[in-house]
């Protein structure tokens, strides 16, 4: 009789090793029972029947990123690009993301993959490159829309690169550049009329007192002779002139004395 309860108690331990299961915090069992759907056990420690009970799959509940990337798809005005694309999504419903997906890892990824292809087919190429964040929206839509039976949630699409043909690249480059030498010159011309405004005003004025230009070109001629080694060669008349008008401040220096 004690031998029978020891053989009782160790065939129950047995037992109950044997369909004793945790659970992390992020998993989920799919438990079935003779074949059919029973329940959804977990996180934490939940008990099996032995040779009755079984774990279909553990199902991770955390966000996963699923890098997506489609080549020389044309846009809509007819651009062959290279877009690399990355997906966050998760598992909301792990009883369905099991029965009716057979991998729905690969399934979000194939997805995933048609509506980039879509996206990029419906938009233009000016589009997909300054307007990512609407053509973001419109994926995570369309995937989210085509995901959501199976019980996966998309949390967020999002372009990582839009790769362009190489001589693609190179006339929009000498595009650039063509803008900005257009602009550099627009704005050379712009200083020249602010010159131009600005000399004509000068010459207004000097042109009414031509002893002010006579004592400026005196004031040139100065700077340029503090240079050293600077050789100055000038006509005779216009020694003469600027003579004369050295000659204005010392006469009403002496005028004045005289007044005094």
């Amino acid at each position: 009789m004690l031998v029978f309860a020891f053989a009782l108690v160790a065939v129950l331990v047995i037992l109950l090793a044997l369909g004793f299961r945790i659970a992390k915090p992020w998993e989920r069992a799919i438990v079935l029972r003779l074949g059919n759907m029973n329940a959804v056990r977990g996180p934490g420690p939940f008990l099996l029947i032995p040779f009755i009970d079984s774990v279909a799959r553990m199902v991770d509940t955390r966000i996963t990123s699923t890098p997506v990337r489609t080549e020389k798809t044309l846009t809509r005005d007819t651009t062959p690009v290279t877009v690399e694309a990355v997906v966050f999504w998760m598992v909301h419903d792990p009883e369905r993301a099991t029965i009716e997906v057979g991998n729905y890892q690969q399934a979000v990824e194939l997805v995933a993959q048609t509506s980039l292809r879509e996206a990029i087919a419906a938009a233009d190429l000016t589009q997909l490159l300054a307007e990512r964040e609407e053509v973001d929206a419109k994926l995570l839509f369309n995937i989210g829309r085509k995901t959501s039976d199976w019980g996966i949630t998309i949390k967020s699409v999002e372009i990582r690169d839009v790769d362009l043909p190489e001589s693609l690249q190179n006339a929009m480059s000498a595009q650039a550049q063509a803008y900005r030498e257009k602009d550099a010159r627009v704005t050379r011309a712009s200083a020249e009329v602010a010159v131009a405004e600005e000399f004509k005003k000068s010459a207004e004025v000097y042109d009414s007192c031509p002893t002010a230009f006579r004592i400026l070109s005196i004031n040139r001629l100065y700077d340029m002779s503090k240079q050293p080694g600077t050789l100055i060669l000038m006509p005779t008349d216009a020694v003469n002139s600027f003579a004369n008008a050295a000659a204005i401040p010392a006469a009403m220096t002496s005028a004045r004395a005289e007044h005094v």
